[in-house]
Formats: structure tokens, C-alpha cells, sequence
């Protein structure tokens, strides 16, 4: 029994090894890149990925490719929890987490309006929603992993993870600015920055570019946005089980909670408890990052650019305004409170 399951792990380990590297390959070459040029990594993996489209449709690299932009995907997403402690939230207090649950809220409510005034499908709406209200390409990933696979989902992924990535850089360069002009103080710059800026590397730019407090509280308040993920993607993995069920179609996503959520969990738990010591956190955190670039790297390669260019404006009217949305909520709720 033993030699027949370890002959499969061989088989298994051997088919997905050359589209695994690949995908390996171009994360390492898109944090070169980063780190020399300057440019969010998640961006240069998904256009060098894409580059490389061939290698996903057949042969040797396929059955990696697939599961780098899958159980890779979810690994990251899971290993994101080593970031977070409830004491770090808490901390914040309850009106300004009460504020950023509502804001995360409505806007994805409002990305799920706007898609069906757009004649999109709803699902796009939820989907972009989620990653300009919880944490970008990040949650574009892990809410994508719980939704219904379709013909269309894995484009619409890849162009919500472009829109939201260029689009939060594009804040970290503006955003300061704004606080700057409307002279906010260190904290309320950090609420306004930590609560719209899409991706935790901009937050951390833009926060830390005002001042060392607003990088704390900025940073702070991105994390609870990430943590805010946990529910949403059940939520998510519960409406659209529930909706399968109601259209007699198996479903394949349940109702427990995935084992990439619960996994998350955990480790905000053992972080939490100080169970994690300072080096796992560290080398962790590179991993997860390490991870999810590579998932999107596999992404990448999954996308045609021809089908990326019959997206269409409605899809980049869509996340502009899901962007603006948070934007105003978040600066309403800084100025009255």
C-alpha cells in the first residue's frame, strides 16, 4: 500500500515539475524586477506570465501550471494569517472597525449593483468588489478559488487582479497626497490609507511615506481588512454552494469553510497567542508572498491576451468606481469622526 501511494506521489510530482517551474521561474524573475525597477511584483508575474501563454494550452507544462494557480494559490492565501493578531486589531477600536466592515461591505454590495447596471455578470461585480474592499490581487485570488468555475472565470480573475494592482499603485502615489491637502493628522491618514489602497505592499508605501505613526496605523488597518477576508470568502463559498443546490447542480464547494480559510484561522490564532516565534513569522510572510506570486504567474499563463482585450471599458468603469466608492467612504468617515 505504502510503495503504491509513494509510486503515485512520484507520478503526480513528476507530471506537475516542469509546469512548476516555469511558474517558479517567473515569480523569481518578477521580484528581480521589483526590487531593481521599482513596480508591484504581482504585476510583472502576471504579464510575463502571460507571455508565456503557449505553455498552458498543451504538453509537458500544463498539469503545473493548473496546480500552481491553484493549490499554490491557496497555500499563499492561508499562510497571509502569520501577518495578523486580534491585539493589533483591537487596538484600532470599535468605531473605526465598525467603519471599515461597513465600507468593505458596501462596496462590494455596490460592485455587485453596478455590474448588472453595466450588463456584466453579477459574479464579476462580487468578485471585483471583494479585492478593491479587502486586499487586491490577495483576495482576488482566494475569493475567485470558492466561486463557480466558468468559461470566463479565470479571465475575469486575471483582469480584476490587473485592474486592482495598477490601480493601487497609481493610490500609493495619490493618496498621500490627498491627506496631505486635506491636512489630516498621522492617524486619520493612516485610517484613510490602510482603508482604500488595495494591496498591503501599497498600504505600506503610502503610509510610511507620510509618516512612521501613519505607517503603524495604516498597516494596522490594512491587516483587519485582510483579516475581514476569513468571513467574506464564507459568505461567498455559502451563497454560491446555495445556489448550485437551488439549480439541481452538484456542488463542489460545501458548506464548511475551505481548508486554505481554516488554515488562515489558525494562524492568526498561533501568531495571536505568540505561538509563532519572530524567524517563522519572517520566513513565513516571504513564503505566502512567494506563493501567491507564483499563483499568479500560473494565472498568467492560463490567460489569452485576446481574450483579455474583449473585456471591454465596462469591466475598467467597474473597478474605477468600486476604487472611488471606498475611496469617499472611507475619507467621509475619517472627516466626521
Amino acid at each position: 500500500m505504502l510503495k503504491r501511494q509513494a509510486e503515485q506521489m512520484a507520478r503526480e510530482t513528476k507530471t506537475i515539475f516542469p509546469g512548476l517551474l516555469v511558474c517558479l521561474t517567473i515569480a523569481m524573475a518578477s521580484g528581480f524586477l521589483s526590487d531593481h525597477y521599482g513596480g508591484p511584483v504581482m504585476l510583472f508575474a502576471l504579464l510575463l506570465g502571460m507571455a508565456f501563454h503557449f505553455l498552458s494550452e498543451e504538453g509537458a507544462c500544463k498539469a503545473g501550471i493548473e496546480f500552481a494557480a491553484r493549490t499554490i494559490l491557496r497555500i499563499g492565501v492561508a499562510l497571509l494569517g502569520v501577518r495578523i493578531t486580534f491585539d493589533q486589531i483591537a487596538d484600532l477600536g470599535g468605531l473605526t472597525i465598525a467603519g471599515v466592515a461597513a465600507g468593505l461591505v458596501l462596496t462590494i454590495l455596490f460592485g455587485w449593483i453596478l455590474a448588472q447596471v453595466l450588463k456584466l455578470k453579477p459574479s464579476l461585480g462580487l468578485l471585483s468588489g471583494g479585492a478593491v474592499a479587502i486586499c487586491g490581487a490577495s483576495a482576488a485570488l482566494a475569493l475567485s478559488a470558492v466561486m463557480p468555475k466558468t468559461p470566463y472565470t479565470e479571465r475575469n480573475t486575471i483582469v480584476t487582479v490587473v485592474a486592482v494592482t495598477t490601480l493601487s499603485t497609481v493610490a500609493m502615489v495619490v493618496y498621500p497626497l490627498i491627506t496631505e491637502y486635506f491636512a489630516m493628522d498621522h492617524v486619520e491618514a493612516g485610517v484613510f490609507l490602510g482603508g482604500t489602497i488595495h494591496d498591503v505592499a501599497q498600504v505600506v508605501g503610502a503610509g510610511y511615506s507620510v509618516s512612521e505613526e501613519a505607517g503603524d496605523v495604516s498597516t494596522v488597518v490594512k491587516l483587519l481588512r485582510v483579516t475581514l477576508l476569513v468571513p467574506v470568502v464564507l459568505v461567498f463559498s455559502f451563497i454560491f454552494s446555495a445556489s448550485r443546490k437551488k439549480k439541481g447542480e452538484e456542488s463542489s464547494l460545501g458548506i464548511l469553510p475551505p481548508a486554505f480559510l481554516i488554515g488562515f484561522v489558525i494562524f492568526v490564532f498561533l501568531n495571536s497567542m505568540s505561538y509563532l516565534p519572530s524567524m517563522a513569522i519572517e520566513h513565513m510572510t516571504d513564503l505566502s508572498r512567494m506563493c501567491l506570486v507564483t499563483a499568479i504567474a500560473g494565472l498568467g499563463m492560463k490567460t489569452s491576451l485576446k481574450e483579455i482585450t474583449k473585456v471591454g471599458w465596462p469591466v475598467v468603469i467597474l473597478v474605477v468606481s468600486e476604487t472611488i466608492f471606498i475611496a469617499l467612504f472611507i475619507f467621509l468617515l475619517v472627516a466626521c469622526f
